[in-house]
């Protein structure tokens, strides 16, 4: 990980502190640009959300598609957790904690809009950290990197659905147009994009030249999402300087979430006999998200000043850290993993 990428959690708490300072003493500038809308599209965050997102795409290769079944076991596994059980997971914890324990000590007209922000930040798996989290932990790269591709090609047709239902199930109204606009322009279009580029780059000058090219983009996707993060946080800053314990009661459910399909992804792939370095970028997907895409859709659907604009952020927040946390675990069971009897068979098979 780079250094920026490392101290990740300090740069957005930074964008908090500058955020709110500039949305109390610069109030009119932040209202200009809110109000900057095409078919309720902020303009200006659309032009930073496709600055963190091709940067991202650019790294995938959907031809290797075709490579999925040669880790079919964890394949499955990770597509279980991220389409049938992280999304419906993380409402019924929304529910849980947002919506019952907590509701005494957050705004009563912001609930619906918590849940809502934490139902489209589990909604879309994590795309680029993937590959560092499976770095750190020694993954197979091809299993990475067939995992992500499917997992984008998913998403372009899953999202959108699965959102609308699960916000439907809990009583927000779903603005439809508004939501597959937002798959429309932070998904598909983005993922044209990336692909015509990456196209290009490998035809010209082969990956050497993709990569330079990766290179450049990289700090400039991350502040692209800083610059983003302060706009948020200059129209939050108000609610949370009357109530700053939102940010820690909006963590604990994203906390949970994280640690438990990770938890069930690492264990599946242990009791379907995965190797582990697979059954570890099959955990660390299954937990991470694609907060980038998830700031974008709740700010379309809700607008800047919505509770699921804020809960969207909170998994900015506490992503390094958290998934530094997921890495070092399974690093450490690494010995536990292997002596599981399916895993062992299959190790002595390939032998």
């Amino acid at each position: 990980m780079s250094t920026f990428e490392r101290y990740l959690t300090l740069w957005v708490a930074l964008c908090i502190v500058v955020g709110i300072a500039l949305g109390h003493f610069l109030p009119g500038a932040f209202h200009a640009i809110g109000a900057m809308e095409i078919a309720k599209v902020n303009l200006p965050v659309a032009v930073l959300i496709w600055l963190m997102v091709i940067p991202m795409l650019l790294k995938i290769d959907f031809a290797v598609l075709g490579e999925v079944g040669r880790h079919w076991r964890g394949i499955g596994v990770t597509l279980f957790i991220n389409w049938a059980v992280k999304p419906f997971s993380m409402a019924l914890l929304g529910w849980l904690f947002i919506g019952w324990l907590f509701r005494p000590y957050l705004p009563a007209d912001q609930i619906d809009s918590y849940i809502a922000g934490l139902i489209i930040l589990a909604a879309a798996p994590c795309t680029a950290m993937v590959f560092v989290w499976s770095n750190l932990t020694k993954g197979e790269p091809h299993f990475t990197l067939s995992q992500v591709a499917l997992n984008d090609a998913i998403m372009v047709v899953a999202f959108a659905p699965i959102v609308g239902l699960l916000l439907g199930l809990s009583a927000i109204t779903v603005p439809w147009g508004t939501l597959v606009l937002s798959v429309v322009l932070y998904i598909v279009i983005p993922v044209i994009i990336a692909q015509i580029i990456r196209r290009r780059m490998l035809t010209s000058g082969g990956q050497a030249a993709l990569d330079r090219l990766l290179a450049k983009l990289g700090p400039a996707s991350l502040v692209a999402l800083l610059a983003t993060l302060v706009l948020l946080f200059g129209f939050q800053g108000e609610q949370i300087i009357a109530q700053p314990a939102i940010i820690g009661l909006l963590a604990v459910p994203i906390l949970i979430q994280v640690y438990f399909n990770s938890g069930l992804a690492y264990l599946l792939n242990r009791l379907a006999g995965e190797q582990h370095c697979v059954a570890g970028p099959s955990a660390l997907i299954g937990a991470s998200n694609f907060f980038e895409l998830a700031v974008a859709a709740a700010i379309s659907l809700f607008g800047f000043h919505s509770g699921a604009a804020l809960a969207t952020v909170v998994g900015v927040l506490i992503e390094v850290p958290v998934m530094l946390s997921v890495v070092w675990i399974v690093n450490r069971s690494k010995g536990w993993y292997e002596r599981g009897g399916k895993v062992s068979e299959l190790a002595k098979e390939q032998r």
